[in-house]
């Protein structure tokens, strides 16, 4: 089959707005060997000058990554390339504490986030934030000091935009219709697991973004490793996260992961492409975020953007991967039999059934 030209250079928009972010994000939670796993800062920074050397201009990092090492990392980087940072779209994450016992020092309240953007920007050494993101919802502080404070940032220059990660819809919605309510600045990116893996965000995070103009990034594209191609049925399972991963490792998994090396066969690639290709596909993606630990790691996945899955071969990767949508997905979905039966809609076409049809 023929491949579809593709690189990092393809920019797109980043949901509801104006930045241009490439349709692969480099995820940098390998930088630093801190936690006992990943890459020390000169193979770091190798991996930075060839993502950018290919026209990548999408950096993601957090406070919490390695400690902070990594933010540091990139910020010697760019101390040594400055001319590298206005082309760059430098994000980074608030809400993990680096100060443990002092209850200010993480989480979402007007206090930590000020501190928390502060200490970023002396780390990554740079005077504004590109994209800042909340890492995760803090059920003790009202949203809109949250996004109050954010806005805050915001107008000082600090940052330039902002964004949601690993938040119930309900709770994103809240915040992104108050900021449009009182003139904040508005949140334009969701950051989310998503993979063939992981694809309960399908009944209301993605749909939710589609509605709010939200970008949306998936992360752990190839669930830690276990859509790589390193785990296939009758050989080792043993996997780099522990029993969680190993959990997953169900007949039902080790059959999309056996779909994963016959389609990478038929493309002549491999079955990480494959799967960073299915996600890419999808509604409402906007840019993947990958990680890489070696320059092979890094030069394997983008390959993946030269890589355009067939309809057969994304609807068999889909129902290989169906998950159980959450209540009341699967209703609404046999709802359209008895909303306008026999009526074309917006290009869907039903037939009459009954309510007793299961």
């Amino acid at each position: 089959m023929t491949q579809q030209k593709n690189d990092l250079s393809n920019y797109l928009t980043l949901g509801h707005s104006g930045l241009r972010v490439s349709p692969f994000c480099l995820g940098t939670m390998t930088f630093g060997e801190d936690w006992g796993w990943g890459s020390s800062p000169e193979d770091s920074h190798s991996i930075l000058s060839r993502y950018l050397e290919l026209g990548g201009n999408f950096i993601d990092t957090a406070n919490l990554y390695t400690n902070g090492h990594s933010e540091q990392i990139i910020g010697d980087y760019l101390s040594t390339h400055p001319e590298q940072r206005d082309k760059l779209v430098l994000a980074t994450k608030f809400f993990g504490s680096l100060q443990p016992g002092n209850p200010n020092a993480g989480g979402c309240g007007r206090k930590a986030i000020v501190s928390a953007c502060e200490a970023s920007l002396k780390r990554l050494q740079t005077d504004y934030i590109d994209l800042y993101w909340m890492h995760g919802w803090d059920w003790h502080t009202p949203i809109e000091e949250t996004m109050r404070a954010l806005d805050d940032l915001v107008q000082s220059g600090k940052v330039r935009y902002i964004g949601f990660s690993d938040t119930p819809a309900w709770k994103v919605a809240q915040a992104q219709l108050q900021a449009q309510f009182r003139g904040w600045s508005p949140l334009i990116a969701l950051q989310i697991e998503y993979s063939l893996l992981e694809r309960s965000v399908e009944a209301e995070l993605i749909p939710m973004a589609s509605e709010l103009g939200l970008g949306v990034m998936p992360w752990s594209p190839l669930k830690a490793g276990l859509l790589s191609g390193k785990y296939r049925r009758g050989q080792s399972t043993q996997t780099s996260r522990g029993a969680a991963s190993q959990a997953l490792l169900t007949e039902q998994t080790e059959t999309l992961i056996e779909a994963l090396f016959e389609i990478a066969d038929q493309h002549h690639s491999s079955p990480a492409r494959v799967a960073l290709s299915w996600v890419q596909q999808q509604a409402g993606v906007a840019s993947t975020i990958i990680g890489a630990r070696t320059l092979h790691q890094l030069e394997d996945n983008l390959a993946a953007l030269a890589l355009q899955l067939s309809p057969t071969e994304e609807a068999r990767l889909a129902q290989l991967s169906q998950p159980k949508l959450p209540f009341p997905v699967e209703l609404l979905r046999k709802s359209a039999g008895i909303r306008n039966p026999g009526a074309s809609i917006n290009g869907e076409r039903t037939p009459w059934r009954p309510l007793t049809d299961n």
